[in-house]
C-alpha cells in the first residue's frame, strides 16, 4: 500500500530522493541504522542533562556555597583563629581561601580580573541565593585549584579557590564515552554485516551481467541471506535452462543443416551431369543461393554461444579486417586511441560482427572512415562511408533477420539480410549498443559502444 500525497509534496519528496538519498543499498541501509541511532543518542543526552546532570549540578553548587558561607561565618565569629579555619576548610571542604580588607581588596580584584571570567548557571544561581547582599564573581584560573570564587561583602573580600570538579559531575563524561563506544561498536557490527549482505547481491548482479555478455562464471555460489540465496539459485536455474535451450537449438539446427545439405548436394551432382544450357545455369545459381541462405540462417541462429570469453585486442582486430579490403579501389581512413588495448569478449563473434559492418561500408562506399576511441567506461567504434546510406525510417528494420533494402541490396551484391542482424545480436550480447545515423561523408554512420 502506497500513501498518496498532493502533487507538490510528491515532487518535493521525489527531488529529495534523487538529490540527497544515497544511491546504493549499502548506504541506504546504513542511513536507516545511523539516523535512529543519532536520534536515540541525542534524546538520551538531553534526558540525562535535564535529569541527573541538572540535579547533581545544583546539589554540588549548593554544597559548595554552603561550605563557603560556613567558612565566612566562622571567620566572623573567630577571626583570631584564621589559620585553624583555613586548615579545617582545606581538610574538610577542599577549599583554600584568603580574605582582604577594604584597603587591599581592589589590588586583588585587579589581579584576578586577568583570569578568564567563568559562567556556570548552577553555581551563580546558588551564590546569589546564599549571598544575596554581596557581590560574587567566578574565574577560571590555572593549577589544581582552578576555580576562583570572589565574595565581596564591602569591607571584606573573600577569595575561595577549589577544583572545578567539585561543581561538575564527572559521570557525564563516562556516560558520553559509554554511549559513543557502544554506538561505534554497533555501527561497526552493522557495517560488517551489511558488507556481507550487499556483497552477495553485488556479486549476483555481476554474474548476471557477465552471463548477458556470454561469460559463464561457474565459480559463483549463492551465499548471504535466505532471500539473496533464493534469488541466486533462481538465477542459476534460469541460466541452466537458457544454456540447455541454446544447446538443444544448436543440435537441432545442426541436424537440419545436415538433412538439407544432402538433397542440395544430390541436386548439384545431377545439375553437373546436365548439358550446358540456361536452365542448368539457373538451377546451379538457385542451388548456390539456397546454400548461401542456409549458411547465413544457421550462422544467425547458432551464434557464438560455444565460444569462450577472453581479452580481445580490438585495434588489431579492426586492422586485420581492413587489410582484407586493401586491394579494393576504396579510400580508407582509420584512427585509433593508443590507450585502447583490450576488452573482454568473444573474439570470433566480435570479429564476425565488425566484418559484416565494415564489409557493407566497402561494398557501398568509395571513402571509408573507421574510428576507435575510449573514455575509460566504454569502447566506441564509428564506421562511416559515403555510400547511398539507409533511409531513416528503415534503420530499425534493417536489424531484423532476412530484411533487405531491395533498391540497394540484392542477391548478387548483398547477402540474405542477416549481416546487421548478426552484428546487433553479437554487440547486444556483449552489453553494448549499435545505432545507425547520418555520416559526415554523406552516407551511413554505424556507432557501436561496448562497456569496458
Amino acid at each position: 500500500m502506497r500513501l498518496k500525497f498532493p502533487e507538490k509534496i510528491e515532487n518535493g519528496l521525489r527531488l529529495f530522493k534523487y538529490k540527497f538519498l544515497p544511491k546504493t543499498l549499502f548506504f541506504r541501509t546504513m542511513l536507516l541504522i545511523f539516523v535512529p541511532l543519532i536520534v536515540v543518542q541525542v534524546v538520551s543526552i538531553i534526558a540525562f542533562f535535564d535529569g541527573s546532570w541538572g540535579r547533581v549540578g545544583k546539589r554540588l553548587s549548593s554544597n559548595l556555597t554552603s561550605e563557603m558561607a560556613f567558612v565566612i561565618d566562622l571567620m566572623k565569629l573567630s577571626p583570631q583563629n584564621a589559620d585553624e579555619i583555613k586548615k579545617l576548610a582545606w581538610q574538610n571542604f577542599d577549599l583554600d581561601f584568603e580574605y582582604f580588607n577594604a584597603e587591599h581588596k581592589h589590588k586583588v580584584l585587579n589581579k584576578i580580573n586577568r583570569n578568564n571570567k567563568m559562567v556556570t548557571g548552577f553555581l551563580e544561581a546558588s551564590l546569589k541565593e546564599t549571598f544575596p547582599n554581596d557581590v560574587t564573581s567566578l574565574y577560571l584560573g590555572k593549577g589544581e585549584k582552578n576555580l576562583v570564587v570572589m565574595v565581596d561583602e564591602g569591607e571584606t573580600l573573600y577569595q575561595f579557590s577549589t577544583s572545578s570538579k567539585n561543581i561538575f559531575s564527572t559521570s557525564i563524561f563516562g556516560f558520553v564515552i559509554w554511549m559513543i563506544g557502544t554506538s561505534f561498536l554497533l555501527f561497526l557490527v552493522a557495517v560488517l554485516f551489511l558488507r556481507i549482505q550487499v556483497r552477495s547481491i553485488a556479486e549476483l548482479a555481476q554474474v548476471a551481467e557477465e552471463f548477458g555478455k556470454g561469460i559463464d562464471n561457474k565459480k559463483f555460489k549463492p551465499y548471504g541471506s535466505s532471500e539473496v540465496r533464493k534469488a541466486a539459485l533462481a538465477f542459476i536455474k534460469m541460466k541452466e535452462r537458457i544454456q540447455r535451450q541454446i544447446s538443444e537449438r544448436t543440435q537441432m539446427l545442426a541436424g537440419v543443416s545436415h538433412d538439407l545439405r544432402t538433397p542440395l548436394t544430390r541436386m548439384k551432382l545431377m545439375a553437373s551431369m546436365m548439358k550446358e544450357s540456361q536452365d542448368k545455369a539457373d538451377l546451379l545459381q538457385d542451388i548456390e543461393e539456397m546454400e548461401k541462405m542456409l549458411d547465413g540462417y544457421l550462422s544467425f541462429v547458432r551464434g557464438e554461444g560455444g565460444e569462450q570469453s577472453d581479452f580481445v585486442d580490438v585495434n588489431e582486430m579492426i586492422l586485420s579486417i581492413i587489410n582484407k579490403f586493401r586491394n579494393k579501389d576504396v579510400l580508407i581512413r582509420y584512427s585509433t586511441n593508443d590507450e585502447v588495448s583490450a576488452i573482454q569478449g568473444r573474439e570470433q563473434a566480435l570479429k564476425r560482427a565488425l566484418t559484416n559492418i565494415i564489409s557493407n561500408a566497402f561494398r557501398y562506399g568509395k571513402t571509408i572512415a573507421v574510428k576507435l576511441d575510449s573514455n575509460g567506461k566504454k569502447l566506441s567504434i564509428n564506421i562511416e562511408d559515403d555510400g547511398p546510406g539507409i533511409p531513416e525510417d528503415k534503420r530499425e528494420d534493417v536489424f531484423k533477420a532476412f530484411y533487405r533494402l531491395e533498391e540497394s541490396r540484392n542477391k548478387e551484391t548483398g547477402g540474405v539480410g542477416l549481416g546487421l542482424a548478426i552484428a546487433k545480436d553479437v554487440i547486444t550480447s556483449h552489453g553494448g549498443t549499435i545505432e545507425l545515423g547520418d555520416s559526415e561523408l554523406g552516407g551511413l554512420k554505424v556507432s557501436i559502444a561496448i562497456p569496458l
